[in-house]
């Protein structure tokens, strides 16, 4: 009876929208130079405005060893007072709300998610969070629901109201942690026997002459397996489906292995890679000079 009356059955979930409160809490700090506590909170705060028109949605797709998915959904007068505050504008309840404002709400979420990957590595590991604007709310229902709420109670609050989609839920239970910690000690013994691996950010003799060498790089969207008939089958004006989805990051591949993760961007009028992640190469070992 007391585990069934316990308001969070879940603490993972609830951990992670906390990593997210507490490093919202600290940009907005570094910004303002003033404390700026933000709470994450199972039920939604009394004052919070119900779903209209102009709330702003932002998607965060998380990729990497958390995968899934998770919304925010944030009221006009909290977008207007936070890109206040990241913009360093005059606070204004008063002011018309502008693209500007939600796109540097946009930039903010991204800055405050670049520190919740870094913190939530050593909890569930290695993961990559992107953040866009969403045109309406998410197609999938919610597994749990958090507020997070800043600059305390009243009209000067702001709340944001999270969602976590089933498929991220599931992978903040898997305790990936555990496993990481169990082959932490393997890793350490198989390296105090292994050949010290040349420091790439200090190249000297062989590896110093190597620097300069060309290689050639494939970006890769993702991948499909045809059949021989399918393959002859195609023709102009053909779709052929990848498995990937849009909000997953491409790969960067030298000679078939993958180097780096990434946004797709444009670069006057070409494809570019913004890297969000970059796996050390596995260089060869006992080079000598020579």
């Amino acid at each position: 009876m007391m585990e069934a009356a316990t308001p969070a059955p879940n603490p993972q979930p609830g951990e992670y929208v906390r990593i997210w409160a507490d490093n919202f809490s600290q940009v907005i700090a570094q910004i303002t130079g003033a404390a700026a506590p933000c709470l994450a909170q199972l039920e939604m705060p009394a004052d919070f405005a119900s779903t209209g028109e102009e709330d702003l949605w932002a998607l965060i797709t998380s990729s990497g060893a958390l995968r899934g998915e998770m919304s925010l959904r944030v009221p006009p007068a909290t977008v207007l007072h936070l890109a206040q505050i990241f913009m360093s504008e005059p606070v204004s309840a008063e002011a018309p709300l502008t693209a500007d404002h939600r796109d540097a709400l946009i930039e903010l979420l991204r800055q405050v998610g670049g520190l919740v990957s870094t913190a939530a590595k050593a909890r569930w590991g290695e993961n990559q969070l992107r953040v866009e604007v969403a045109p309406a709310a998410p197609s999938w229902p919610p597994a749990e629901m958090f507020w997070l709420q800043a600059g305390g109670e009243g009209p000067s609050s702001m709340v944001l109201e999270v969602g976590l989609s089933a498929a991220l839920v599931a992978e903040l239970r898997a305790e990936k942690v555990e496993v990481a910690k169990t082959e932490a000690p393997k890793t350490e013994t198989a390296s105090s026997h292994s050949i010290p691996v040349p420091d790439s950010t200090a190249p000297t003799g062989a590896m110093d002459r190597l620097m300069d060498v060309q290689l050639g790089v494939t970006m890769r969207f993702g991948g499909r397996r045809l059949l021989l008939r399918e393959v002859l089958d195609l023709t102009p004006g053909a779709v052929v489906e990848l498995d990937r989805r849009v909000q997953e990051p491409v790969e960067l591949l030298l000679d078939g292995k993958l180097v780096a993760r990434g946004e797709v961007v444009v670069i006057d009028g070409s494809y570019g890679l913004r890297v969000t992640d970059a796996s050390p190469l596995a260089l060869p070992t006992g080079t000598h000079d020579g």
